[in-house]
């Protein structure tokens, strides 16, 4: 099948052919950093996360840019009702951003320009509208000419006659829908020079600049929230594909109005987060802060809710959900260090795995990506996978089908749920398989508990293993005097201390809750 992916101009899905083989460029726009960072914004930076994982995982190197919009008109309003300068209340939020990213196992981007480094390109940028007729400057400030440029609208599929008027309200617009490039200064607020007078930035302007700066004027895939259609995505691709050289040719084939070349050949868009039935956002105060929500849930669970349905839809956010992704989550968890504990730990399972002929273990990603994977993998495949590499080609199957993360997980449960019938050191080469495979598919999900969410404090796991030997010897030995009670009462105390104890034909069996 290989990958295909939806492209929101288009409104299709399509498959994916980088410009460049072997190598793809991503642009998502990041945080204006006016303020912490809510649960929403890390949905978003969590889907595009996954998507570059397993585009890494599918042979392809990645130059992944994240921006960081550190000036803006509600920066400076934050920053001043805070009584603190713009750059401090950049800087911390900015920081207060990487650290979320962090917590929930967000690889860090490639490049992470932020838009006051590159005022100079952008400076150009606007100029080359200029000359070419697409802006205009007027009352001190720069305005991009909407009814311009023919394309206008197609990414979000309005019709310019249609859409409402800009929300700059400045003096000086020739159309109520023309946006800003360049703002002229005002009293207070923070300018750059310019060759038409002091000002700063219009924010659409700022991710032209730096995805044409570190990816090129046409690149692969440009990514978002669904919020950021309209405007800002629009904006932006008008502005790009703009000042575009005349004779710059689109390699896919993938023209806009007018044979203009495209900026992005593929545009992706993460679906809003609820609460209540209602997205979440800072200004409607209906907000969760990553802060607050990693006080009550680990961040790896998290991390799987924020998964647990598909990037283009949206996703409630409320406590009856966290609890069920708790509880998966921990079935997933439990499964792997249960079966790693057996098998001796995560080297001598990675080993004996790749000793098994027909595991996970010795199939390569190419060979399950191309002519012979899954096609079309749904529930039914599930249900009637026999071996760890056809489920991963179930797996692999629904990540090629635009990032399917929700059928990736059923065919990652139908893997734990076929290692949980053979837990046991008896069918030990069976079981490598399997945790093999499970440990393979949450890798690309950034799940493994193992390689990526190390229990804390594990250097101290020897010692602990060496205590909870000593203590299931006594439950041991309180059962075989019949002293039941004694031996209920272990396990509750243990319980109580987070440490749980199950009984199994292969003796007794502990982790951690």
């Amino acid at each position: 099948m290989g990958l295909h992916l939806y492209d929101t101009r288009t409104r299709r899905t399509r498959p994916f052919e980088p410009l460049r083989p072997g190598h793809v460029g991503v642009y998502v726009c990041g945080p204006t950093v006016q303020s912490a960072p809510h649960v929403g914004h890390v949905r978003t930076a969590v889907a595009f996360d996954v998507l570059r994982r397993w585009l890494t995982a599918s042979g392809l190197d990645v130059t992944f840019v994240q921006n960081v919009t550190d000036i803006d008109d509600k920066i400076i309003i934050n920053a001043n009702r805070a009584g603190e300068s713009v750059w401090e209340l950049a800087t911390r939020q900015t920081r207060a951003f990487d650290e979320a990213y962090r917590a929930l196992g967000v690889l860090p981007a490639t490049i992470q320009p932020r838009a006051t480094g590159h005022i100079p390109e952008m400076i150009t940028l606007i100029a080359r509208l200029v000359d070419v007729g697409y802006a205009y400057a007027s009352g001190g400030s720069v305005w991009f000419r909407t009814g311009s440029f023919a394309g206008y609208g197609e990414l979000s599929n309005q019709r310019p006659d249609a859409m409402q008027a800009s929300a700059e309200g400045e003096p000086g617009k020739a159309d109520p829908r023309d946006f800003a490039l360049w703002k002229g200064t005002k009293p207070g607020e923070p300018f750059w020079e310019s060759p038409w007078g002091r000002g700063r930035p219009g924010w659409h302007i700022e991710c032209s600049a730096m995805a044409g700066k570190y990816l090129g004027e046409i690149f692969d895939i440009h990514g978002g929230g669904l919020d950021l259609v309209f405007p800002h995505h629009e904006n932006e691709r008008a502005q790009s594909v703009c000042a575009m050289d005349p004779a710059g040719t689109d390699p896919a084939g993938l023209s806009g109005a007018g044979g203009a070349a495209e900026m992005a050949r593929y545009w992706m868009h993460v679906g809003l987060l609820t609460t209540g039935g209602t997205k979440m956002s800072k200004s409607l105060g209906n907000s969760f802060l990553v802060a607050d929500a990693l006080d009550e849930v680990r961040p790896q669970v998290l991390r799987y809710h924020l998964l647990g349905a598909h990037y283009r839809s949206s996703l409630e956010y409320g406590p009856d959900g966290l609890v069920e992704s708790a509880a998966a989550h921990d079935r997933i968890e439990t499964f792997v260090r249960n079966a790693l504990d057996i098998l001796g730990g995560p080297d001598e399972a990675a080993a004996l795995a790749a000793e098994t002929a027909g595991t996970a273990g010795m199939v390569g990603l190419r060979e399950v990506s191309g002519a012979d994977a899954v096609t079309g993998a749904g529930p039914m495949d599930v249900l009637t996978i026999a071996s760890p590499a056809q489920a991963w080609r179930v797996f692999a199957a629904a990540l090629d089908d635009d990032i399917a993360v929700s059928r990736a997980l059923a065919a990652l449960f139908g893997a734990v749920g076929r290692g949980n019938q053979v837990l046991s050191k008896t069918r030990s080469r069976d079981l490598a398989g399997w945790v093999d495979v499970a440990r393979r598919m949450l890798a690309v999900l950034g799940l493994d508990p193992i390689g990526q969410w190390p229990t804390a404090g594990s250097e101290l796991r020897p010692a602990l293993n060496g205590v909870m030997e000593i203590v299931l010897d006594l439950r041991s030995a309180a059962r075989a005097r019949r002293d039941y009670a004694e031996a209920d009462g272990i396990r509750s105390r243990l319980a109580a201390g987070g440490i749980l104890v199950e009984d199994t034909p292969e003796g007794q069996r502990w982790h951690l809750a």
